[in-house]
């Protein structure tokens, strides 16, 4: 595969001020206590970039910014804070725009990619720090390779999780998008206001439940198996006239790596926010292939690591084995790339001590 099919080859991936605050019921009392375990987290709202955001941080010493996906909050990040903080890091964990108790712009055309990585800097500047490294997962993955890609200067260094950097292709990214007389790839049911958003809203804490086991290496084992093999047969394609919420759901025992109170948690964010903000991100994927017109061919120039589980439906995307043979082609100083054996689509959630390792002996090879 030369480098021009290569290019069209890759998809683009789907990816309170205090916590008292975010929770009314009983129900997410030990979500709560789970919160207030992180000991000296803080959370605090910060202007950026023309909006508020919420941020959660801990540590002092050389900042680094995590960026979490779809759908997720900060809290995706709550194995990783203590971790990087005691490796004597500034750790900052914002919600990102659209999501927890950050603002929510209400027009669409406000969360383009310029939007999210004007967002990230707004950050580095509220924190009056000159630079930071910048770690992303699923949606936060694609902020942070393009911050490093555009404001080399203030991001120093790249780590990403699921999602690797995937230059601009040729063409508008829906137009390559899978589609069949009976199906159309997840990523167009969510272009179209509404119908997701009321989908993904009517039971968030089902929502979430059923996104976090069904991408999650166990959700993928177990799908698999019912399948005979076949374990990414349809994934990620939505049926004409059904939804994206599909199969039996989440079994009434959760995989070790995830307890119902983490599932309070993002269920108490959706209910209060819905998901309109979080689907407005996929409703500018086109928008952002325009306007990263006079980024064609650049290269991310900082140094970076990129790791993933290797069940993670995103490597299973086309192209994407071949994108990622090649990526020091796109991505000079490359550091490593780290698959994880049996690791689905939530890598920091699903893995945390392999991906704090990985994320501290890289940050401790780094210069300066």
């Amino acid at each position: 595969m030369d480098r021009r099919q290569l290019l069209g080859a890759a998809v683009l991936p789907l990816v309170a001020q205090t916590a008292l605050n975010a929770f009314g019921s009983k129900a997410s009392a030990d979500s709560l206590e789970r919160v207030g375990n992180m000991n000296q987290v803080t959370q605090r709202i910060i202007e950026t970039n023309g909006i508020h955001l919420n941020i959660a941080e801990k540590g002092s010493g050389p900042p680094v910014l995590l960026c979490h996906g779809f759908p997720e909050s900060w809290y995706s990040w709550r194995h990783q804070i203590d971790a990087l903080a005691a490796a004597g890091f500034h750790v900052v964990a914002p919600d990102m725009r659209g999501y927890g108790k950050s603002d929510m712009p209400a027009a669409i055309d406000q969360y383009t990619i310029f939007h999210l990585v004007g967002d990230m800097v707004g950050v580095l500047d509220a924190l009056q720090a000159p630079n930071a490294v910048i770690v992303g997962h699923d949606w936060g993955a694609t902020v942070a390779w393009q911050a490093a890609l555009m404001r080399p200067d203030r991001f120093r260094a790249v780590v990403s999780l699921s999602v690797p950097f995937r230059p601009r292709g040729k063409t508008r990214p829906t137009s390559v998008m899978p589609r069949t007389e009976n199906a159309q790839f997840y990523q167009l049911y969510f272009q179209e206001p509404g119908a997701a958003d009321a989908e993904l809203g009517r039971d968030p804490r089902a929502t979430a439940r059923n996104m976090l086991f069904g991408a999650s290496g166990d959700g993928i084992a177990a799908r698999a198996a019912a399948a005979s093999g076949g374990a990414n047969a349809g994934l990620g394609m939505v049926p004409k006239g059904g939804g994206f919420l599909q199969g039996s759901g989440a079994p009434a025992a959760l995989p070790a790596w995830l307890t119902e109170a983490d599932v309070d948690f993002y269920g108490a964010e959706f209910k209060r926010t819905g998901f309109t903000g979080a689907l407005n991100w996929y409703r500018n994927i086109d928008r952002n292939w325009e306007l990263l017109g006079a980024l064609q061919g650049a290269a991310v120039t900082v140094p970076a690591l990129y790791m993933a589980g290797d069940r993670d439906f995103v490597v299973s995307f086309p192209g994407t084995d071949q994108l990622l043979a090649n990526l020091k082609s796109f991505v000079p100083a490359l550091h490593k790339i780290q698959m994880l054996a049996g690791c689905g689509h939530w890598t920091q959630q699903e893995r945390p001590n392999e991906v704090n390792a990985g994320i501290i002996d890289f940050l401790h090879s780094l210069p300066g």
